[in-house]
């Protein structure tokens, strides 16, 4: 297919989508009249997904990440902060009034392609002939849809309680790309529904792996719902996908020697697209990305501070600048930083699951065979923690570790304070302290101020 004619269908799928969600008619109303045509083929759609999935590199929601707790601002940045009212409300946790461009639509752009990928492949008659092509386009829009369903869900909506989420606000499940179907919030227990049966549905269309890891594949399809069920605290189905995603493929990097490993104590030591990588994306970079560039964003010292001596970790993933510790460790090789699903995330989870189910010499296998792989080569002692309590606890600390800046710490506070963890933030600005609660209606992000005007649906408490 000719470049240029796929750039412009894709320009105007990118102007489409800005609307799409709010159903906002009077945009409608305009022709676009300059000869622009758009994608009807397989090979069309084939080529819209890839170049919405290169969208990944930068892409996936960050104000979560933002308002986590690890990480601090250097007091230097005062200054930006002050002249930022949203980048300085999501850092000290605040309801904060804002519009596009932001993480919802930027989501909601990806949902968009999904969609229009769903409905033209409609038309579309499955034959001997197209049947691969035609199963990894379907298969690959919905599992995009449900990525990205989930990641806004987590963002800006409470965290899945069985008793609450069929009564909890959920995001917006945008299911068809056209414009006239309006936008309405669904529960947080028809968020959880959609996603689950759209990867569940991917899983038999996707081929076990991706030609590139910018793909979604089955082996990414059981991680993610891995991923799906562990936030809502589902562990025996967390457990059985995580099992199923690992039999496919468990490779670890050996931090003490691997072509995927460069030297540490230099920046980004890790190749891009290394063995570890299931699914690539990245994170949306205007926020985090540009200050941690910057070296304005210090991790957390008590975090950093719990990276044994013999660690690798510590000297892989953190630079030393102004007497902190930056975060130089990313799968993504630069600052927009690595959001993707991995095979150290679904290890951890499969380890989390299977000491709540009680198979504490299985999970003490799983986190005994990752940890091998970061220490130094003949330093690491396999643990024998014999509690139960005693291994999550060890477990969700290494997950911490693990997996600092992968945007899953968000979700994590959320689920881990369902399980009583009763985890308080705080954050110190300016000489004021600003401290969120375990479950606090912050956890629900408020919505852009655009949206609830234009669709005219119902905001997130403050």
């Amino acid at each position: 297919m000719n470049t240029n004619k796929l750039n412009r269908r894709i320009i105007l799928l990118l102007f489409c989508c800005m609307i799409s969600f709010v159903s906002c008619r009077k945009f409608l109303d305009k022709k676009i009249t300059n000869g622009i045509t758009t994608p009807t083929q397989l090979s069309d759609l084939q080529a819209l997904l890839d170049e919405a999935l290169g969208l990944n590199e930068s892409i996936t929601p960050v104000y979560g990440e933002a308002s986590s707790d690890d990480y601090f601002l250097n007091p230097d940045y005062k200054t930006v902060l002050d002249k930022n009212p949203l980048l300085k409300n999501v850092y000290i946790r605040r309801p904060y009034e804002y519009s596009f461009q932001n993480d919802w639509s930027k989501a909601y752009l990806e949902i968009y392609n999904a969609n229009y990928c769903l409905d033209m492949i409609k038309a579309i008659p499955a034959s001997t002939d197209n049947r691969n092509q035609w199963d990894n386009v379907y298969g690959s829009a919905l599992f995009m849809r449900a990525y990205y369903f989930l990641l806004l869900t987590w963002e800006y909506a409470k965290a899945f309680d069985r008793e609450a989420s069929s009564r909890d606000l959920g995001i917006v499940l945008r299911l068809t790309s056209d414009f006239n179907v309006p936008s309405q919030r669904s529960s947080v227990k028809q968020c959880y529904d959609q996603i689950v049966n759209d990867v569940m549905e991917s899983v038999g269309h996707l081929p076990d792996f991706p030609v590139h890891v910018y793909r979604p594949s089955k082996w990414a399809a059981y991680g993610l719902l891995a991923r799906t069920y562990l936030s809502m605290r589902q562990y025996d189905s967390a457990y059985k996908y995580a099992d199923e995603c690992l039999k496919l493929r468990s490779d670890l990097m050996d931090f003490n020697g691997d072509k995927d490993v460069k030297p540490l104590g230099g920046k980004y030591p890790f190749s891009k697209f290394n063995k570890e990588t299931i699914y690539y994306t990245g994170r949306s970079g205007w926020v985090v990305a540009a200050l941690s560039a910057a070296n304005y964003m210090f991790i957390d010292s008590g975090l950093v501070k719990s990276y044994e001596e013999n660690d690798l970790r510590k000297t892989a993933f953190f630079s030393l600048v102004k007497g902190n510790y930056t975060f130089t460790g990313s799968y993504s090789q630069n600052a927009t930083n690595f959001t993707g699903i991995a095979t150290d995330e679904i290890f951890l989870i499969r380890a989390e699951c299977a000491a709540r189910l009680n198979n504490i010499k299985e999970a003490l296998f799983d986190l005994n065979t990752l940890l091998a792989s970061r220490y130094k080569s003949g330093s690491f002692l396999p643990l024998e923690i014999l509690t139960k309590e005693g291994l999550i606890d060890r477990i969700l600390l290494e997950r911490r570790k693990e997996l600092i800046s992968r945007n899953l710490r968000w979700m994590d506070l959320k689920r881990l304070n369902k399980e009583n963890k009763s985890i308080v933030l705080v954050r110190v600005y300016e000489g004021n302290t600003y401290t969120l609660q375990p479950n606090a209606n912050y956890y629900a992000l408020p919505l852009p101020t655009d949206i609830i005007k234009l669709a005219q649906i119902q905001q997130n408490d403050e």
